[in-house]
């Protein structure tokens, strides 16, 4: 099989794991069914109720969508792939998976005096996302080189550089959501803009 053949295999079996995760975002928003609803004023009441699912619904979704931007455009500085980066890159993509999972608990207890442990394993995913980033980084160069060009090389250890920051960033994250969880999240959120920086600079090699 050619290299270019296997580099669209994976590629493509990435995206639809990212569709997966994105579509299952959607789940955990809705008007829960034991809701009594007997007038338009509680409609009204139950869909405000809704409110911080479709927070963290939008918020999940964008950090998915940016990490699929960065993702596509991390594959395409190496022009084959060694079974360690195949594995590394099979557990970033768990991490994506997972991410449904802390976005309903943050739907639910979120904007509630019980929103701690929802941050913190939300937190605990991006910082076990951010060591899927490393893997890839480190897979990407050891133990052997798989970049396409010393161009696409500096990019990834620039990449390696951002998932240490990342891991720092989302360790303290978690740690703090135990105290302060509404100022944690909206840090997290924040700091996506960031990512969405470094993706729009990601260059090929």
């Amino acid at each position: 099989m050619s290299e270019s053949s296997t580099n669209s295999r994976l590629e493509a079996f990435c995206d639809g794991v990212f569709a997966i995760a994105l579509t299952l975002l959607i789940i955990g928003v809705g008007i829960p069914a034991s809701a009594a609803i007997n007038t338009t004023h509680d409609l009204w009441l139950a869909l405000a109720g809704v409110t911080p699912s479709i927070v963290s619904f939008l918020l999940s979704f964008i950090v998915i969508l940016i990490q699929w931007v960065n993702h596509h455009a991390a594959l395409r500085l190496v022009n084959r792939f060694s079974p360690q980066f195949i594995y590394a890159n099979g557990f970033l993509l768990l991490t994506v998976v997972f991410i449904p999972f802390p976005t309903a608990l943050l739907g639910r207890f979120l904007f509630s005096d019980h929103a701690a442990p929802a941050v913190v394993i939300y937190s605990a995913v991006l910082f076990l996302q951010s060591i899927g980033w490393w893997l890839l980084t480190v897979t990407s160069l050891t133990p052997h080189p798989l970049a396409k060009s010393e161009k696409a090389k500096a990019t990834i250890l620039k990449n390696r550089k951002y998932a240490y920051f990342a891991m720092a960033l989302y360790a303290a994250c978690a740690i703090a959501a135990n105290w302060f969880p509404p100022i944690v999240a909206a840090i997290i959120a924040l700091v996506w803009i960031f990512w969405i920086f470094v993706g729009v600079n990601l260059k090929e090699g």
